[in-house]
């Protein structure tokens, strides 16, 4: 599967950033979201071929956003790979029933986040 658009989804402009400079290289289209609700609604409109989100985030969180995403037809299929500060046991199992395909732990390294571009590509 070509992965042709990426959306990168945190609350911090900072993190946001910092996705953004990691896959900057991989020839994808990238949008990005503020939060949780705006994740799920880009996801809806304009269907990227990964997400990269945050799990703790205002209003909805990544894991409610993941759940939402994934109980969707329309969005089933789009793989989210958490990109967070948590990184005990169960969060990595809570993100897993989430249906999030991955987790990184903050802080990562730029081939991390490429890492996981190409294994959907």
């Amino acid at each position: 599967m070509p992965v042709n658009k990426i959306l990168l989804v945190d609350d911090s402009p900072t993190h946001l950033n910092n996705l953004k400079n990691a896959v900057e290289d991989v020839g994808a289209q990238i949008i990005t979201a503020n939060s949780g609700a705006e994740a799920v609604d880009k996801c809806r409109a304009e269907h990227p071929d990964l997400v990269f989100m945050d799990i703790v985030m205002d209003d909805i969180d990544g894991y409610n956003a993941c759940r939402e995403l994934s109980k969707d037809d329309s969005t089933s299929h789009i793989p989210i790979i958490f990109v967070t500060t948590k990184n005990n046991r169960a969060d990595r199992l809570w993100a897993e029933k989430q249906g999030a395909r991955a987790l990184i732990t903050k802080p990562y390294t730029k081939e991390q986040i490429v890492e996981q571009v190409d294994r959907f590509r």
